[in-house]
C-alpha cells in the first residue's frame, strides 16, 4: 500500500503557500492536514517542535519543517516547470540570495506594516517605506523580463510571491496607485496562475482519526 507524505499546512500562511505550489508543479501527491494555528495537532508538534507550518513528513519518515526545503525536495523529484533545473548554478545562487532578503529584512517590514498596531513606535507608512526598498529591487529586476530571472516563472518567483501578495493586500488602493507597475503585473500573473489557484484550494481542519485527504497535482 502506497504511503503518501504528510503535509501539515495552513491555507493562508505564505510559507505553506509556496510549499504547496512546489508540490503541485512537481506532481507530488501528499496527505494534507490543514491545521488550526490556535490548536496545533499533537502529531505535528511531535514531528516538529518548532510548531510552525508547513511541516512535511516524507514516506521515509524524514521531517522537513522549512518551506524552502520542502520546495527543493519536491523539485528534486520532478521539476516539471524547470523552476530550478532550467537555471545555472550561479543564477540559483542569486535566487537564494534574493529569497533570503525576502525572508529576513522584507518579512520583518511586512509584519510591521501589516500589524502596525503592534509596533506603535512608527506609523504604518514608515514600515511600508522600509518595505519599498525590496519592492524597488524587484521592480528593477522586472524591467527586462516578465518574471524575476527570466521570461518564465522560477523558484524565486514562487518563493517570494506570497509575501508580496500580503504586502499589496495591506492597502490595495496604495499598491494599485504605486509606481511599481511591473511588479503589479507580475503579481497579477502569479495570482492567476494554475499553481497558485490550485494551491489555495480549501480543506477542512484536520482532526486525528479523520479519513486522509489528498492534495494532488490532478485538479
Amino acid at each position: 500500500m502506497l504511503v503518501l507524505p504528510i503535509l501539515y499546512s495552513f491555507r493562508r500562511c505564505p510559507y505553506a503557500m509556496r510549499a504547496r505550489m512546489a508540490l503541485y508543479v512537481s506532481h507530488v501527491d501528499v496527505e494534507i492536514r490543514e491545521v488550526h494555528l490556535a490548536n496545533k495537532p499533537a502529531d505535528m508538534l511531535l514531528a516538529s517542535p518548532k510548531a510552525t507550518v508547513p511541516v512535511l513528513i516524507t514516506s521515509g519518515n524524514e521531517v522537513l519543517d522549512e518551506s524552502l526545503d520542502i520546495m527543493k525536495w519536491a523539485l528534486a523529484i520532478n521539476d516539471t516547470k524547470g523552476w530550478l533545473a532550467d537555471f545555472s548554478a550561479d543564477t540559483v545562487q542569486q535566487m537564494n540570495a534574493l529569497i533570503l532578503d525576502n525572508d529576513t529584512d522584507f518579512k520583518q517590514c511586512l509584519d510591521q506594516y501589516k500589524y502596525a498596531e503592534r509596533f506603535p513606535a512608527s506609523p504604518p507608512e514608515y514600515y511600508r517605506q522600509q518595505g519599498e526598498v525590496f519592492l524597488t529591487m524587484l521592480e528593477q529586476r522586472l524591467e527586462n523580463s516578465t518574471y524575476l530571472f527570466s521570461s518564465e516563472q522560477s523558484f524565486a518567483d514562487s518563493a517570494i510571491f506570497p509575501f508580496i501578495r500580503q504586502f499589496a493586500a495591506v492597502d490595495k488602493d496604495w499598491f494599485t496607485q504605486s509606481p511599481y507597475t511591473k511588479l503589479q503585473r507580475w503579481l497579477e500573473l502569479l495570482t492567476n496562475s494554475g499553481e497558485f489557484i490550485h494551491s489555495m484550494k480549501k480543506f477542512p481542519t484536520w482532526e486525528p482519526g479523520d479519513k486522509p485527504v489528498v492534495f494532488s497535482a490532478n485538479p
